[in-house]
């Protein structure tokens, strides 16, 4: 097998399968990425046993075959050639030899044969969304994603048909939940309850960076695929009960502050860099107009700032994690944020005015 590639069109699909492959593996094939060419196409292939990649390129092709070598070898070794470079890559005798200009490199290779059987089981579910709808569901939801292994089954991201037929996607990690919603895409009402796990949820956003209009979604219960211009990513899906989040969705809280959302983010900022950098905790008290903010540390170093608001409610303090703070603040449209307040141990309620599609709920902490 022989192809010559421009350096460019190489480098974004060889960024894309590599990063799906594991750095360290035990089983050697798994650090090898497919490279086969068919008129006039490269394809390659990574997977991590739990997710794929395939993606195609145009390229001149000289020879037709396929072989396997090591993925992040040949990423680091094409990223670092000049600009402009025409890459030459020929797989013959266990090796592959990789052209440059005046650079030259070696690399072993692996049967094809032994690379593991990319999954073909059907998918019957099957509908599309633009890829702006899928990008901005995954950015106002996956910082809530919890990182603990224990509760596996919130280490992603909830895809379901909400009961008023919304397309929803949902993270929480038992302390702050985001919710964002759109109208259900033709074709999806019957689609299963998904959780997508972390890994793939961040693949699949940076996959989106590149994209513009419809991607292409195929579910069953276990997998899910993600198919777009010439990308097909798929991934096992996190076979568990994602637990009843509409109980922890606040209803009645009747304390209402609408602020400035970048002034806000920008006091707790300032104000948390005094918090002990285990809590990150900052106090807001409210009353008349006004919201104090203030931090302390066990060295006896404090901070306060108070910030002029529309309040509506009782006087109340009530305390929360300003990273957490600051990561829902970064995800409201607009400049006007709103929270909803019950009382100093209670949820609060986090959105835009008038945004019901996109829903934050932020547990107090004691302060």
């Amino acid at each position: 097998m022989r192809f010559t590639i421009d350096r460019m069109s190489l480098l974004r699909p060889l960024g894309h399968v590599s990063s799906v492959v594991e750095r360290r593996n035990t089983i050697p094939i798994l650090n090898n990425m497919v490279l086969r060419t068919s008129g006039g196409q490269l394809s390659l292939t990574g997977t991590d046993m739990d997710m794929d990649i395939v993606t195609d390129v145009t390229c001149a092709v000289m020879s037709e075959g396929a072989s396997t070598v090591s993925a992040h070898m040949l990423n680091d070794i094409v990223r670092k050639l000049p600009e402009g470079s025409e890459v030459d890559i020929e797989m013959a005798d266990g090796h592959a030899q990789i052209r440059a200009g005046r650079s030259s490199f070696r690399l072993p290779t692996l049967p094809v044969e032994d690379f593991p059987a990319i999954s073909a089981s059907e998918l019957p579910h099957q509908f599309s969304v633009t890829a702006a709808d899928l990008r901005d569901m995954i950015d106002t939801t996956r910082f809530a994603i919890s990182t603990e292994e224990t509760r596996y089954y919130l280490n992603g991201i909830y895809f379901h048909k909400s009961a008023s037929d919304m397309f929803c996607a949902v993270a929480t990690d038992g302390h702050r939940l985001a919710l964002s919603q759109m109208t259900m895409p033709q074709g999806a009402s019957d689609m299963p309850s998904i959780i997508l796990p972390r890994k793939a949820v961040g693949e699949l956003r940076k996959l989106l960076d590149d994209q513009e209009g419809d991607v292409q979604v195929s579910l069953s219960e276990t997998r899910a695929e993600f198919s777009f211009g010439v990308v097909r990513l798929t991934s096992k899906l996190i076979d568990g009960s994602f637990p009843d989040y509409t109980r922890v969705i606040p209803q009645g809280n009747d304390k209402i502050l609408s602020l400035d959302k970048a002034a806000f983010a920008a006091a707790v900022d300032r104000v948390s860099t005094i918090s002990s950098d285990k809590t990150r905790s900052v106090k807001m008290a409210l009353n008349n107009g006004t919201v104090t903010l203030s931090a302390s540390n066990s060295d006896a170093s404090s901070a306060n700032e108070e910030l002029e608001v529309s309040y509506q409610g009782d006087a109340i303090e009530i305390g929360f994690n300003a990273r957490y703070l600051m990561e829902i603040t970064a995800q409201i449209q607009g400049d006007v944020m709103q929270m909803s307040l019950a009382d100093a141990s209670a949820p609060s309620l986090i959105q835009a005015p008038g945004d019901d599609a996109n829903v934050f709920v932020l547990m107090p902490m004691r302060v």
